[in-house]
């Protein structure tokens, strides 16, 4: 059996998944059912995120430490 992750458009979501729907378990098996959202919106919903991002964004550059500089 193949698994195949797909992205569908609100629009038919409901129709799609009444068609996969009518075919047996043993034929198709919704493994996920996910509602998908952009990285942005990701970022945006995990607490805190947004504001540690601006904060970030807002440090001045001589804080910043280069490449050669880091202690791997």
């Amino acid at each position: 059996m193949q698994t195949i992750t797909l992205k569908v458009e609100d629009t038919i979501s409901d129709k799609f998944l009444w068609f996969i729907e009518h075919f047996s378990k043993n034929e198709v098996e919704i493994l996920e059912h996910n509602t998908y959202i952009s990285d942005d919106e990701y970022l945006k919903s995990i607490k805190g995120m947004q504001e540690s991002i601006i904060k970030e964004a807002n440090t001045p550059l001589n804080e910043y430490v280069t490449r050669d500089e880091l202690d791997w």
